[in-house]
């Protein structure tokens, strides 16, 4: 018998594909953040590395996150 707050299968692999979306976006982002930073750097603007580092650090706690979720969703 199914415990009331268990997912059904669907439910859980519509949860785990939105999930899949945030995650690329944010990987999409911190290679945009690297490229235009790194851009910067070389250009002679210095301020923007680490403002455009703890964007970084967020995105990447964010998509901790996420796994860990994933992980407790099972």
């Amino acid at each position: 018998m199914r415990r009331p707050h268990q997912l059904i299968r669907g439910q859980r692999m519509t949860i785990v594909t939105g999930m899949l979306v945030f995650v690329m976006i944010l990987v999409v982002l911190q290679l945009w953040l690297l490229t235009a930073s790194v851009n910067a750097y070389l250009g002679g603007d210095s301020s923007i590395v680490v403002p455009a580092l703890g964007a970084s650090a967020l995105c990447f706690a964010l998509n901790a996150g996420l796994l860990r979720y994933l992980y407790r969703l099972e």
